[in-house]
């Protein structure tokens, strides 16, 4: 996911991280509770509004986070 969709983990850093600036993010783990990302020297963990059951769960529940990010 860090290479195909480098725009929507950036939007995680910023939106659900609230990091404004920096120079780079990429995803370091995922589970069923949170991902954890790591931004520029940082890590930080977004935790998921639910437990995930499933793959499906997972792609369905990273998308629906980048869709509740409201538009600039």
């Amino acid at each position: 996911m860090n290479r195909d969709h480098q725009d929507a983990v950036n939007a995680y850093a910023k939106y659900y991280g609230k990091i404004e600036t920096f120079r780079s993010a990429k995803i370091i783990s995922l589970s069923s509770q949170s991902i954890e990302l790591k931004v520029d020297d940082l890590t930080i963990n977004i935790n998921f509004d639910h437990v995930l059951q499933d793959c499906s769960d997972a792609h369905k529940t990273l998308v629906r986070m980048i869709k509740d990010i409201p538009a600039k």
